[in-house]
């Protein structure tokens, strides 16, 4: 575990990794597993897909927690904005799959993005992960989804550093290595977050967007052919996705990203994605990567088997 500031070289000088137990914990799981979802479910469409497809793997992952994240765009008036309609947006979503139990499980995010690599930003979903953790172990840890902002999942790390020995962190977020820069939308509302994570030692899965992840989309034909008329939550999708498209001035021939199912799917098929492990990156304020050998290891997904991963989720969401 490294302790003190994240962002010290001298710091990072003195920091000791057990490289050895961090790869252990790197290894894809292949036993049934408990999940926590940190998600910006109103952000765009593709959060929604992958809450229904982890909903809909419970064969795989056990569901412990659902936390709305912060964002900040043309959906939102603020971050806390934001936060709040994905909150009302997961629990529609649990509506449409039947899952009202799940309801009482889900928590209200961070108002706001660190406002420092220090400082913390409390909230349920903070609060709901460090007390959940407490019974976990390294050997048998608590998965955490995120496919939004990092501000929750470093916030957590801030307040109890300890959790970084009984989770691992599964987050799309940053660009591919080889982009020009890593300031993606997960990654640029909140770097000091992103800079905690990565200098933080907890397990992590990194799967970027731009150069990796980039392949999923799905078009109009598709929707219609595989999910329309199936089921209530089938048919919202596709109507969510099209006004999506239709909103952004998409033409007749249209794709839309729903790049956040990756982090989903690597937790329930070895055979979906390919990775290596990697050293972690530092993150530089301007959203660039700077890489450093004494930085902790992590797993980095550099390629996605787009139609692999869709046929699972379609199967799974037209039950």
């Amino acid at each position: 575990m490294f302790t003190g500031s994240f962002t010290g070289t001298e710091k990072l000088a003195a920091a000791k990794w057990d490289d050895a137990a961090m790869i252990s914990s790197l290894t894809w799981p292949e036993g049934p597993i408990d999940v926590v979802m940190d998600t910006d479910t109103f952000n765009e469409i593709d959060d929604q897909f992958a809450l229904s497809y982890l909903v809909r793997s419970e064969d795989k992952c056990t569901i412990r927690g659902i936390y709305a994240a912060p964002f900040f765009n043309e959906n939102s008036v603020s971050p806390k904005d934001g936060m709040e309609k994905s909150y009302e947006e997961i629990l529609k979503i649990l509506t449409l799959l039947g899952r009202e139990d799940l309801k009482q499980i889900v928590r209200k995010g961070a108002p706001e993005y660190l406002p420092a690599d220090d400082v913390p930003v409390e909230s349920e979903a903070v609060r709901h992960l460090i007390a959940l953790s407490a019974s976990y172990t390294r050997e048998q840890p608590l998965y955490v989804i995120g496919t939004a902002v990092i501000t929750d999942i470093a916030s957590a790390i801030l307040l109890d550093p300890t959790i970084t020995q009984r989770i691992v962190v599964v987050w799309l977020g940053g660009h591919a290595r080889h982009w020009p820069d890593a300031a993606e939308f997960n990654m640029f509302q909140d770097i000091a977050g992103a800079r905690v994570v990565f200098g933080s030692g907890v397990p992590l899965v990194q799967l970027p967007c731009m150069g990796v992840v980039s392949s999923l989309t799905v078009s109009e034909p598709e929707l219609e052919a595989q999910l329309r008329g199936k089921n209530a939550l089938c048919d919202y999708l596709c109507d969510v996705t099209e006004a999506a498209a239709r909103k952004s001035g998409a033409d007749s021939a249209w794709t839309r990203i729903i790049w956040d199912v990756s982090a989903v799917a690597w937790l329930i098929d070895t055979s979906f994605e390919e990775s290596q492990i990697v050293r972690a990156p530092l993150m530089e304020d301007d959203g660039h990567y700077a890489l450093d050998d004494r930085m902790p290891f992590m797993r980095y997904v550099y390629y996605v088997y787009r139609d692999r991963i869709f046929a699972d989720m379609f199967r799974k969401l037209e039950r």
